[in-house]
């Protein structure tokens, strides 16, 4: 079954979407977490069920990353999201400490994919369908700066401004 919740934050109103299995008591694994204008956000969907309480653990950590209060999230993720290389790809966006930053090169030499392998680690990464949890906004260009995010520009420097990591203008 797909639920979903709403959840505000300084990036505007997350969309959570996840799938509990029937029957279970465990945590909703989480399949998308998007941002307001999100190219390739997800949208609800005729029967999803709006089920807040559901997502009640991860909206806690949200709103504990967004005060500086949480630097690693501890979350579910719903099986069978992404390809084979998206799944690499996204494994080693979760290993970029809080408050550091890595190139798009430094991810393709991780998963042993250097030199033409970056534009592919680029396309994964802004495949990811779990913005703010999976960090993919800790990736910038060889030349320190800024490169593409789903969710915008202005929220990259905005996360990576509240981690410390890029000074906010």
């Amino acid at each position: 079954m797909t639920m979903y919740a709403t959840v505000d934050s300084p990036l505007g109103e997350l969309l959570l979407v996840g799938e509990k299995a029937t029957g279970t008591d465990g945590p909703v694994a989480l399949a998308s977490l998007s941002l307001p204008g999100q190219k390739g956000a997800a949208v609800v969907q005729d029967g999803w069920v709006h089920a807040p309480e559901a997502f009640a653990g991860i909206a806690a950590q949200l709103r504990e990353y967004f005060e500086g209060r949480l630097t690693r999230f501890d979350v579910v993720y719903a099986d069978g999201l992404g390809t084979d290389f998206q799944r690499r790809v996204w494994a080693a966006l979760d290993t970029v400490p809080y408050g550091e930053t890595v190139s798009y090169g430094q991810i393709a030499e991780r998963i042993g994919t250097p030199g033409a392998g970056v534009r592919a680690v680029g396309t994964a990464i802004g495949r990811n369908p779990l913005l703010v949890v999976r960090p993919c906004h800790r990736v910038i260009g060889a030349d320190g700066a800024l490169r593409g995010y789903a969710g915008g520009l202005e929220r990259k420097e905005q996360l990576l401004g509240l981690e410390g990591a890029l000074a906010v203008r």
